[in-house]
């Protein structure tokens, strides 16, 4: 018998420089007013799945946080506070599980702020919470995408998963107003394939899995995991500068991202993508990357 899932999320303050964790009421306030993440999108931060009641892909999410506070200029969340405070967070979540019981995914969030301009203190929680019906959706029944150029600047040299997501947030309004459910970004200048407005986008042909190389691009945790697992069951893994018309060439595309972990494009443009014969096998690829 399944655990069902919790309608209420689970929040647990961290102190910025490594202090205690402390439980939250998610009724009552936590964000002031002058807080830089309301004030300026200053902040950063990432999205883990739970699965089997652990973070996926701990490492490399933490690894790619600590580099984001850095191009942030953020002081150095201490990283044990912030895994002691998910492993509580993942406890209360699932609090009621029995020995044995199966336990629905969740999705975990790390937001690190700069913090309020009065005290200049960053201020820092982690969110557990269950996953949205729509994400589960799309994973079974894939999405029809837009591509559409990018057309703000982004850090090339160490780029940061901040909170500053409006431009992409009103980009996917866009796409959805015009029929489609997510958008994958292209470049201006040279029309080369970046990424997907929350996720990594990959493509496979034949024993071939590519994912777009270029300036600008987030390093993606789940296409990291996927490529390292993939490499070892005989797929050959390789950034590799990709167009719009490589992506319609392809066997199949995904677009990989923690929590909704493998999404096929079944529509990219005005061109359909037909579902391809090892659908099955590559989810199960991504799958197990994250596990490992």
């Amino acid at each position: 018998m399944s655990l069902q899932p919790r309608k209420e999320p689970v929040i647990y303050v961290v102190e910025p420089f490594g202090g205690s964790v402390r439980r939250h009421m998610p009724s009552l306030p936590l964000v002031h007013w002058d807080d830089a993440a309301v004030t300026r999108g200053d902040g950063i931060f990432e999205s883990l799945l739970v699965r089997d009641g652990k973070a996926a892909n701990f490492r490399r999410h933490a690894e790619r946080f600590a580099q984001s506070a850095r191009a942030l200029g953020l002081p150095e969340p201490p990283m044990h506070k912030w895994e002691e405070a998910t492993q509580l967070a993942i406890a209360d979540f699932y609090g009621a599980a029995t020995s044995g019981q199966a336990l629905p995914e969740a999705k975990c969030t790390w937001t690190y702020t700069r913090g309020r301009a009065s005290t200049g203190v960053p201020s820092a929680w982690v969110v557990v919470q269950s996953i949205p019906e729509d994400v589960l959706k799309q994973r079974e029944n894939g999405v029809k995408v837009m591509s559409t150029p990018r057309l703000w600047q982004v850090a090339e040299e160490l780029p940061a998963k901040t909170l500053n997501y409006a431009a992409t947030m009103a980009t996917l309004r866009l796409a959805r107003e015009r029929g489609f459910d997510d958008v994958i970004f292209t470049d201006p200048e040279t029309g080369l394939v970046l990424e997907g407005a929350t996720s990594t986008v990959v493509a496979v042909k034949g024993s071939k899995i590519r994912t777009p190389a270029g300036k600008g691009i987030l390093p993606g945790t789940t296409q990291a995991a996927l490529f390292e697992h993939a490499t070892e069951q005989g797929f050959r893994c390789k950034a590799k500068e990709l167009t719009v018309e490589d992506l319609q060439g392809a066997d199949s595309v995904w677009l990989v991202s923690s929590v909704r972990t493998a999404v096929r494009v079944t529509r990219l443009d005005d061109v359909k993508l037909k579902a391809p014969g090892n659908a099955e096998e590559i989810r199960g690829l991504i799958d197990a990357s994250l596990a490992r």
